[in-house]
């Protein structure tokens, strides 16, 4: 089969590691695949590498004027990927993202979340990337009940895989340059937005470092086309109040990424919706003890693999445990959980479900 996947960027954010693995394990599976992506910023390729097997189709998107709001911004989004995009020269059309969906119309869409936005551009994008595709893929059943409770839409279930060897067996010297550069430390991954729970997470920390003084609170990541500029200044308001200073190393190279995880002490995970926690399993497979917001998709994926807490209180209860308690049968549920979620079983699956649409 002659199949596309769709992305809205090049950055590592959720969905783009979603979309080049499992490109990758299609094409490992002996599919024909080629991954089309929006260039922002300049950008002349992806965050990392891509198999060779995966064709890419990289279309460059210029920054617009100062003045162009979110909302302006991704309708430019979807008008540039829609012109350069061709899919009658594919069997299977899979977009991953609502921008994407936008752009080709009728197609396989994967919803990883469902978002809820007040903007009216964004809001409409949103409702026609949910009921214009054909075929819907959700990566965890809460987010499948989600569509069929709100739309009436039913949803194939296809858990992320995760890259469980590259987080397992990570390079000691490389561990050890982060430890001591960062010290004892939480980590989370992802940006300072409303959505990762970031302001909740400061007050976690905040009420931790009673406990544990020496510990810091490392953010990774950030990358994000949504505009929470105010939602940042609030959140550095609070932490000066609190009077703590975590440290934030932005988007890392890729290969930086594993070692910085498996050196962490804990890994916070304070989201307020998700639709699987891609970087939290990712934790686990590093053998990093897990704290997640006590949402239903959460308990859905990671079980008794987990520790889960759904206030700042409870999230640092739960954060203590995590430094303070040796559990090695929550540590091997956790390796054992991550281990089981694999990128070829991902890709068998949706070439078994393309297969139904031809």
């Amino acid at each position: 089969m002659k199949i596309a996947l769709l992305s809205y960027s090049t950055k590592p954010r959720g969905g783009v590691v979603h979309t080049l693995a499992l490109a990758e394990a299609l094409a490992a599976a002996g599919e024909d695949v080629t991954v089309w992506t929006l260039a922002r910023g300049g950008d002349t390729g992806f965050y990392r590498p891509v198999d060779p097997a995966v064709k890419l189709q990289i279309v460059p998107f210029p920054d617009g004027p100062p003045q162009e709001t979110v909302g302006d911004r991704v309708l430019r989004s979807i008008d540039a990927l829609r012109a350069a995009f061709q899919p009658t020269e594919y069997d299977v059309v899979h977009a991953q993202d609502c921008i994407s969906a936008n752009a080709v119309g009728r197609c396989v869409r994967t919803v990883h979340h469902i978002d809820h936005f007040t903007t009216p551009e964004l809001a409409a994008c949103h409702e026609r990337a949910i009921v214009t595709p054909h075929t819907h893929i959700c990566v965890s059943r809460s987010v499948a009940d989600e569509l069929a409770d709100g739309w009436g839409i039913k949803a194939t279930v296809i858990p992320n895989g995760v890259a469980y060897q590259r987080f397992a067996t990570t390079d000691p010297e490389a561990r050890a340059r982060w430890k001591d550069q960062l010290g004892r430390y939480i980590l989370t991954v992802g940006g300072i937005e409303p959505r990762k729970g970031s302001i909740d997470l400061l007050e976690a920390y905040a009420l931790l470092r009673h406990q544990h003084p020496d510990v810091n609170l490392v953010i990774a990541g950030g990358e994000t086309l949504f505009d929470y500029r105010d939602y940042r200044t609030r959140w550095e308001t609070r932490a000066a109040e609190l009077g703590v200073e975590p440290i934030l190393l932005g988007t890392l190279p890729d290969h930086d990424l594993p070692p910085l995880v498996a050196a962490a002490e804990a890994f916070a995970f304070p989201s307020t919706k998700e639709g699987f926690g891609l970087a939290a399993m990712e934790a686990l497979a590093a053998g990093v003890p897990l704290v997640v917001r006590d949402l239903p998709v959460l308990r859905e994926v990671f079980d008794t693999a987990a520790h889960f807490g759904d206030n700042p209180h409870s999230l640092a209860t739960e954060l203590n445990a995590a430094l303070t308690t040796d559990n090695p049968g929550k540590r091997a549920r956790g390796c054992e959980l991550a281990a089981r979620h694999t990128w070829r079983e991902a890709a068998e699956r949706h070439i078994d479900l393309y297969r139904t649409l031809r």
